[in-house]
């Protein structure tokens, strides 16, 4: 798939507080904006390794005003516009929408991909293999998901729960049956001796109007605030962001909408190499 077979945008989520690599990650240099590993920084990472996916002028990072001059001068090949600070962290479900709401704004066929901007990955290629399906699969109107193989019982990461007797490694979307939150440890070391829970990573993709659907549906709130902001670039944008976002619902985008809709889909991924930046 080329750049431009599909629309696709990559949302990439920025906004840590810098606390995880104190003294050398703080507030307006967390580890995102760090070369935690090799000499590119974890968010100039994530962005080479979906470039030859997504074009530049489809790149939005979502940040906070400490980080926001920061990134601008690591991304110089993303548009200024498209790095946008929130005004107050509200979590990934009110981040996610207003990003929704701005590309629906600009084409209401988009299809976006929501990217960690924290996580390493040795084998991008293998990484891009499942992007592209992820993709795919949110372009047919699927709300999609992608599952880490888990490698150790993990406690403090979330499961993903796909049917049992799947082909491992297949791009195919698969139903997701249920999400499980941080488990205890013997829930994880269930869930890895069964084969079929994965760990949550993360990633997710769906086109824009089938995100706000959700949002209206089970965040209605923060959907209609979301809403009623003026379309990127209008002159009262950012003053009506900061009166608006502060009142948005603070809830993740897995509590808020990927653990009470319907048909919900996921890439049981085969190893591309991941591991957070821990």
């Amino acid at each position: 798939m080329s750049r431009e077979s599909l629309p696709a945008h990559a949302v990439i989520l920025a906004g840590g507080r810098g606390t995880r690599f104190w003294p050398r990650s703080r507030k307006r240099s967390a580890k995102q904006v760090l070369n935690v590993v090799g000499e590119r920084t974890l968010i100039q990472a994530t962005v080479d390794r979906l470039s030859p996916l997504i074009a530049p002028e489809r790149i939005w990072v979502l940040t906070n005003e400490h980080l926001r001059d920061t990134i601008v001068r690591q991304l110089p090949g993303v548009p200024k516009r498209q790095i946008l600070a929130e005004p107050l962290q509200r979590n990934t479900a009110p981040a996610i929408g207003l990003a929704a709401q701005i590309l629906d704004s600009l084409d209401p066929e988009a299809v976006m991909g929501v990217f960690p901007s924290d996580h390493v990955i040795a084998r991008p290629a293998a990484y891009r293999a499942v992007v592209k399906a992820a993709l795919r699969g949110a372009a047919e109107g699927r709300l999609m998901v992608v599952g880490i193989e888990p490698r150790w019982p993990e406690t403090g990461y979330g499961y993903v729960e796909f049917p049992k007797d799947f082909a491992k490694g297949a791009l195919a979307p698969l139903e997701v049956k249920r999400f499980r939150e941080k488990p205890a440890p013997a829930a994880a070391r269930r869930y890895v001796a069964a084969g079929n829970f994965y760990w949550n990573s993360g990633m997710f993709f769906w086109r824009t109007g089938v995100l706000l659907e959700q949002l209206r549906r089970h965040l209605p709130k923060t959907a209609t605030l979301l809403a009623a902001l003026p379309r990127l670039g209008a002159r009262d944008w950012a003053s009506r962001l900061a009166r608006v976002f502060p009142r948005c619902d603070n809830i993740s985008i897995d509590y808020a909408v990927l653990e009470k809709a319907n048909g919900v889909f996921g890439i049981a991924a085969a190893d591309f190499g991941w591991r957070p930046s821990e």
